[in-house]
């Protein structure tokens, strides 16, 4: 099969086309043919050899058509999307014309959508979804703060969140994003800044913070919500640095809540991708309800490209790569 090799860590280059044997069928696991598949910033990073695990062909999601399952837990022949449990990490992912995941990793996304639109689905709304509706519990008619929305991990919360009837206050560091992201239904757009709890009228009376920007306003995000809110942690656009200093009993508001996700955990014991609807979530992208479409579309020769867009932040949402 063809697929887009690692020969090397460090730049564009580094992703080489190759023939490599097809992925050979294995009790637990499902042979995807794979159609369409996201790109992410982790497989940045796999490439520059910044990450702990980068396997030879890169790729953490996918979507496509079972070609083979031992176990039978999915019929050869249908939708399917695929991610984590190891892919592009431990185990060949999805830069390929197939990839075998784990069955836990796996989910049926049967809808009537073009793949470019169902690869824009997988890793960034099961996330999104996982953060409002399990750590967050977002109900209709709360107020959340997303705290860089821009992002396409911000961009499917906020549409996600809209739709279910909550209120949302959009962030971002660039004033020329506000009219993006009321577009897609935040009630107010704030300029992300460190201190942001001391420049929003709603600070106190906040149910719900998606913070994206990271440890540099954890506190902060924690300072602006009412007794019982919660603030769940999942991006790090503003870098890894940890919280200097960090000592709970001097520095965080009471009475609220401070929750984790990251999508490295789904597949593993509490947190199967069946627990996300995914196939309900294309099924509203099919109907309309949900806006699904990714900002760009690339063939599958043009990773260097695609990598090179994502690089330069030049992308402002979800690219995907489709094969012809």
């Amino acid at each position: 099969m063809r697929a887009i090799v690692l020969e090397k860590f460090g730049g564009l280059d580094s992703l080489v086309y190759k023939d490599i044997p097809e992925p050979e069928p294995r009790p637990g696991h499902v042979v995807i043919q794979i159609k369409a598949f996201g790109i992410n910033h982790a497989e940045m990073h796999m490439r520059r050899g910044e990450w702990a695990e980068a396997a030879p062909v890169s790729g953490i999601e996918c979507v496509g058509i079972v070609k083979s399952c031992p176990g039978g837990e999915f019929p050869v022949g249908a939708k399917v999307a695929a991610l984590m449990g190891g892919l592009g990490r431990t185990i060949n992912g999805s830069y390929a014309e197939y990839t075998r995941a784990p069955v836990s990793n796996v989910a049926l996304i049967e809808a009537d959508l073009p793949w470019a639109e169902l690869a824009a689905i997988p890793e960034t709304y099961a996330t999104a979804w996982t953060c409002l509706f399990r750590n967050l519990e977002l109900q209709k008619g709360q107020l959340l703060v997303i705290r860089g929305a821009t992002s396409s991990f911000g961009q499917a919360a906020l549409k996600m969140a809209v739709n279910v009837g909550a209120r949302v206050i959009a962030t971002t560091r660039s004033r020329d994003r506000f009219a993006l992201l009321e577009g897609i239904g935040a009630e107010r757009c704030e300029i992300e800044r460190p201190d942001l709890s001391k420049h929003v009228p709603e600070a106190k009376r906040i149910d719900a913070v998606l913070d994206l920007v990271g440890n540099s306003v954890v506190l902060d995000s924690l300072a602006m919500l009412r007794r019982g809110g919660r603030s769940c942690l999942a991006g790090w656009l503003g870098g890894l640095a940890p919280i200097p200093d960090f000592n709970p009993l001097l520095q965080m508001a009471s009475g609220v809540y401070l929750t984790f996700f990251g999508s490295f955990v789904f597949g593993t014991p509490g947190f199967p991708l069946s627990d996300v609807p995914l196939h309900q979530i294309a099924a509203d992208a099919a109907a309309g309800r949900l806006d699904v479409k990714p900002v760009r579309t690339f063939r599958f020769e043009e990773i260097r490209e695609a990598h090179r867009v994502m690089e330069a932040n030049e992308a402002r949402g979800k690219m995907v790569i489709v094969h012809d």
